[in-house]
């Protein structure tokens, strides 16, 4: 039986986007640029991403906000007073906090 060893050899790699292609090349390296330039742009406005929502979607987004989202308004209002006035961060609320960030973790 013969044995037969394997080598293994790192090979760089350079991307350097869609403009730059080039023909089939040999594994090992160095692979040659072949010259290719970049598409030319017809306009000089810039690129611009556009999105539009549907009638019915809005509407459905519309209905997810103000109906019944699980949010207990009144607790979220009465926590951000707690906040305005300093009272909210009391050392009990910390000691419960950290127990369970204690227990999450291990």
């Amino acid at each position: 039986m013969e044995t037969i060893g394997f080598v293994l050899v790192e090979v760089g790699m350079n991307v350097y986007g869609p403009a730059h292609l080039h023909g089939p090349q040999r594994i090992a390296a160095p692979h040659i640029s072949r010259g290719v330039q970049p598409a030319q742009r017809s306009s000089s406005a810039p690129i611009q991403d556009e999105l539009q929502i549907s009638a019915a979607a809005e509407a459905q987004l519309a209905a997810e906000t103000q109906g019944p989202s699980g949010i207990r308004h009144d607790r979220v209002a009465a926590i951000r007073a707690e906040i305005a006035r300093g009272t909210y961060e009391t050392p009990e609320k910390l000691e419960i906090a950290l127990s369970r960030l204690l227990d999450q973790i291990g």
